[in-house]
């Protein structure tokens, strides 16, 4: 390479990257570490990115993995950290529900800031509430649509997921974590108790005493304890974890969507169930799949020895 050609592209790669490092410090460019991004940005491949100027105030959604097939979505409330209040909520299950109606989308993410996946719910919000108001408006049954999507929801959590933030990643189908994040329901502290799900979801996912201890007490987790108590299903390194995330949300997103809705659906129902109506579930929703064109193609595919071609159908 000339010497002329060799500072064109030292110029240019200069350019790219504080390109990158101004759209990451404004939080325009979600979806990739900050290594990955300068990569795709001095290869000149294409990134998709969606900004609070397209009526978002809260989060931050765009399309990520090899082909685009993740929906990706950062709370983004980072003075606050990314305390959830109503019209966060309201945002994220407006997002989630496009993510559910549109076929190129297999998989979704939810991730927060290096600090703080939710440091809990807005108190601010919630400290002036009485109860006939709190009842009769059913208070926080809109913030679990999280758990009434049929496509894999997975959690990427660094830092604080405390309170409504730890109840958020409980809804999602996988929790993984950051090597520093924090988990716990201090609701006790403030006087009440978790009301999404933290005194029921907890208990199914560690056990009742661990789980108690940490209702009763308000105290917190760390990663690894979480990952041994079997909240979380891995842990990465902080500044690696959303793309580690995305990798495999990517993965699943490869597989047939409707075989992969009926998976989550059958784990999903051995929560509801006895292991008898669950396994007469299981092996009902296994015959189903002999009705789909993707059953019919996976198993010619490993038959065959190639690679399964999917259809959704």
């Amino acid at each position: 390479m000339s010497t002329v050609r060799a500072r064109c592209q030292w110029r240019h790669t200069h350019i790219c990257k504080t390109f990158v490092m101004a759209a990451l410090s404004m939080g325009r460019v979600v979806g990739l570490g900050r290594g990955a991004l300068c990569r795709a940005v001095v290869s000149g491949r294409t990134l998709s990115t969606t900004s609070t100027a397209h009526g978002k105030e809260y989060i931050i959604a765009a399309p990520a993995g090899v082909d685009g097939n993740v929906g990706l979505i950062t709370l983004n409330r980072p003075k606050a950290l990314n305390a959830l209040c109503s019209p966060l909520m309201a945002e994220l299950s407006a997002q989630l529900n496009e993510y559910e109606a549109d076929p190129k989308i297999g998989a979704i993410v939810i991730t927060g800031s290096t600090k703080a996946f939710a440091a809990g719910a807005d108190i601010k919000e919630m400290a002036p509430k009485e109860f006939p108001a709190a009842y009769t408006d059913n208070f926080l049954a809109d913030w679990t649509s999280v758990s009434s999507i049929k496509k894999p929801v997975i959690a990427a959590v660094n830092g604080f997921a405390l309170g409504g933030g730890c109840e958020l990643a409980m809804m999602c189908d996988i929790i993984y974590a950051g090597d520093k994040a924090m988990f716990g329901q201090p609701e006790i502290l403030l006087g009440t108790i978790p009301g999404a799900g933290g005194t029921q979801r907890l208990t199914h996912a560690i056990g009742k005493s661990k789980a108690m201890e940490l209702v009763l007490t308000g105290g917190k987790i760390d990663a690894k304890a979480a990952e041994k108590a079997g909240l979380v299903a891995r842990i990465y390194p902080a500044e690696e974890l959303v793309d580690e995330v995305v990798k495999v949300a990517d993965k699943i997103a490869q597989l047939s969507t409707p075989i992969v809705m009926m998976a989550k659906e059958g784990v999903n129902k051995s929560f509801e169930m006895s292991l008898q109506e669950g396994l007469n579930y299981e092996r009902l929703m296994f015959h189903s799949t002999f009705a789909t064109a993707d059953r019919a193609e996976g198993m010619a595919a490993f038959v065959e020895k190639r690679t399964a071609d999917f259809k959704n159908k």
